[in-house]
This record gives structure tokens, sequence and C-alpha cells, in this order.
């Protein structure tokens, strides 16, 4: 049996595609050839356009799957064109002609998708495979937006004792404008939320004065008075509600804290652990760390258990899959939980095939993982390849070692995702540092 697998783009994570530049499309389509990672022998690959054949050849010289085993079927163009999986696609009568064909002779028992919205679960039951899709009853409703909601978190984690930064929700511009001020008043920092977003792109932090280091969110606006909040909500009041009317999250912002995140899979027994790393913030998400390094080992055990109770709720409803929950340590070493992701994150890719299956579990405990996006620019995949040959950093499997390139987006930014694998933070970081030659010397 095979694995059939779907990198699609749903609004409820990256908000109105039609607002997004054509540009970061193409990266985001570049991006879902990260999906290889998961390939194994025979499966079914749904992708916005063709792999590219160096990008596939260096993924599955490293997770031993034979690509010549590979299907792949990729949709006609959308609205919004080639570059990403959006819903039409998926539901393209001529698509899900094309994909019965591919299954008729190569039946699957799993669906691995981004994430199971609506138009994923329609394809699933027009071509007869819903079975394959861990929890379709509860996504074909609609569920998965209540899981990846910041609104409903908050809900869910104060009804169940998880404990989060001080805050409301609200669809109302007073109830907004009097939630800031009062923050502010008290002399603390805010982070105003839009209610669907990721990787920190859908937050600001607000301030009364200069000096705020952001992190979590791409900018600090600085609001000397209470008429400068008022202002303000009044000019962001579209975009803090996401363009769609959707709710507010108003919190607390704690400066200086660690962002941290428990993995789990919600299956019908449980939650079952997968791993948990660390964030980087500069300020919004540019990689992350597995294990966390800035937090103890008995704060990782918190977070762990504190985690699988803010997930537990979401898998009762029906939710089954990846579920992350994200949380900050505060400087005073407060544990926060900020939200639940219900879907594919970027540091599942590094737990599932990356540390299990590359380096392997054998492995995982005396090993470092740092993994950075946009940080190395290069001519091409190839190229980038070829400069980690010459230099002697390039993934060696038989020590565990070395840097591994997991993401191109040099056709659109001029840049790849890699990883250093090391057998401590120091190392991995002296890694890190070796590339930044390579970047300072084009003929090396």
């Amino acid at each position: 049996m095979a694995t059939l697998i779907i990198v699609n783009v749903p609004e409820e994570m990256v908000g109105d595609i039609g607002r997004i530049p054509v540009e970061k499309r193409r990266a985001f389509g570049l991006g879902a050839q990260r999906m290889l990672w998961y390939a194994e022998d025979g499966d079914v690959l749904v992708l916005p356009s063709p792999p590219g054949p160096d990008f596939m050849d260096h993924v599955t010289g490293l997770t031993g799957t034979r690509a010549s085993t590979l299907r792949f079927v990729i949709p006609p163009p959308g609205r919004f064109g080639p570059d990403i999986l959006t819903a039409d696609r998926l539901v393209d009568p001529v698509f899900l002609r094309d994909l019965a064909k591919t299954l008729a002779d190569r039946p699957v028992d799993r669906i691995i998708c981004t994430y199971s919205d609506l138009a994923v679960t329609a394809m699933a039951s027009a071509v007869g495979v819903e079975d394959a899709l861990p929890g379709h009853a509860f996504s074909a409703q609609g569920g998965d937006a209540l899981v990846n909601s910041k609104a409903v978190f908050r809900a869910v984690a104060a009804g169940n004792g998880i404990p989060i930064a001080p805050g409301v929700i609200t669809d109302r511009t007073e109830h907004a404008e009097s939630a800031i001020e009062s923050l502010l008043a008290d002399g603390a920092v805010v982070m105003v939320k839009q209610q669907f977003s990721g990787g920190g792109l859908g937050n600001e932090i607000l301030s009364r004065t200069d000096g705020v280091r952001a992190a979590g969110a791409g900018s600090v606006v600085v609001l000397a008075d209470r008429e400068a909040v008022q202002g303000y909500v009044s000019d962001r009041w579209e975009w803090l509600t996401g363009h769609r009317g959707h709710s507010l999250i108003i919190e607390r912002y704690f400066p200086d804290s660690t962002t941290v995140y428990a993995e789990f899979v919600a299956e019908d027994d449980g939650c079952v652990f997968r791993g948990a790393g660390e964030i980087l913030m500069e300020p919004v998400a540019t990689g992350e760390v597995i294990p966390p390094q800035s937090v103890r080992p008995g704060e990782v055990a918190e977070l762990v258990e504190i985690g699988r109770r803010a997930c537990e709720p979401f898998r009762v409803m029906g939710y089954r899959g990846t579920l992350c929950a994200d949380a900050i340590r505060t400087p005073d070493g407060e544990l926060l939980f900020t939200e639940v992701n219900g879907r594919l994150t970027a540091s599942t890719h590094l737990h599932v095939n990356l540390v299990d299956r590359v380096v392997g579990r054998e492995r995982r405990d005396d090993r470092v993982f740092l993994e950075r996006a946009g940080r190395w620019a290069v001519p091409s995949f190839t190229e980038a390849l070829r400069r980690l040959a010459d230099a002697g950093l390039g993934y060696d499997p038989r020590s565990g070692l070395g840097i591994v390139v997991t993401a191109d987006y040099a056709a659109v930014t001029g840049r790849v995702t890699y990883c250093a694998i090391a057998k401590d933070l120091d190392a991995a970081r002296s890694l890190e540092e070796r590339v930044e030659t390579l970047l300072s010397d084009p003929a090396s």
C-alpha cells in the first residue's frame, strides 16, 4: 500500500491568497517540494508543479527512497496560477480523474497533507480514499479550522487550566482599544495577533516607548497615548481581523522570552509525543534548534506534560494528526502557551524525516539539529551542494554529522534552507560559521 502526499496551501494558514505577492507565492511553490522528505517507495505525491530533479535526487538519496517508484500528479493551474496548491486545484475534475486513474493500480492506506481542509476531504471522498485520511469525519465538517484558531485555543486552554498570557479575544474596535490601552497603561507591552496566521507573520507588538525588541512579530508600533491607540485600531482593523472579520487576539507580550514547542501525533488512544524544539525569532520565525537549548531538562519535561494536556481536548473532539503546542518561557521562568497548530509544521519534516529517517532515532539523543531559513545566498541548489562538498561540510551518513540542504528557494529568492547536524550546539554553530564563509566567498 502507498501513501498519498498532498502539499496544499489553505487560506486558514496563510490568509487571503489574493493579497500574497506573486513572488512569495512562487516561493511557497518551491517550498512545497519539501514534501519529498516524506516520500517512501511507491508513494503518490500531489504537488503544484513537477519537482526539480536535483532536489529530488538529493532528498531521496538521503532518505533511501527509490525516486523511480514515485508517482506525481499535478493539478491544472487554478485561480492563482500554477505556483501553489490551492483548494480549487484539488477539486478540479481533470485532476480528480487523473488521480483516480493513478490510484487504481496503486491503492493508498494513508494520506499525509499539510492541512486537512475541506478541499482535501472533498478530494479524498471524490476518489474513494477518505478512510486513508485520519480524522476525516472531523475535518470534513471544517474541524481543522477550530484546531488552528488562536481564539479557540485561548478558550480551550483557559477552560482546561493551561497557562496563557493575560489577554482577551474581541471582534469589536471599542473593546480592542480598551484592552490595549489597559495593558499599556499598566506598563505592559502588548502583542496583537490575527486569528489565523503562522510564524509570527500575523502579529504586531505595541509599546508605549521605543526600545522593545521584536520577537514573534515583524514590527513594534509605539503608541504614546490612548488617542494613538484609537488611531492604530482604526487604521489597522482590516488587517488585524484578517480582512475577513475574524476575531482579534490581544495579549500581554513578554520581551526577551524563549519560544519553544512540543509536537505530538493525535491518535485514537492519545497524543503521542514526537519531539520538542526551540524556535529562533529574528524577529519572526527563521529557524529552530532540536532539542531546545535555552531551557533546562526539567522545563522541557514541563513543556511536554502541559503541551500534551493542551492538545488532548482537540484529539477528543475528533482531530487526528500532528498537533504542535507552542509556548514561551519568560525571563522569570514562567511557561505560557500561545497556540496549538493542527497541521504539518515547519518542524514536522525535521522530526519525522531528518531526525528519525536520515540520522536515525538511535542517534537522536546525541545530536543537535540547527535549521536556518533564508540565510544562505547561492546561485542555485546544485551550487550549494557543490560548495558544501568542496568544503567537506556536506552531511556524512557514517558519522551522522554535517550540513543538509532541506529546501530549495534559489530560483525565486536566491537562497536555500539548511540544517546543521552536530554533537552539540557549539559544534552546530561552528558549522554555521563555516557556511557563512562560503557565503562571503563566491569562488569557494
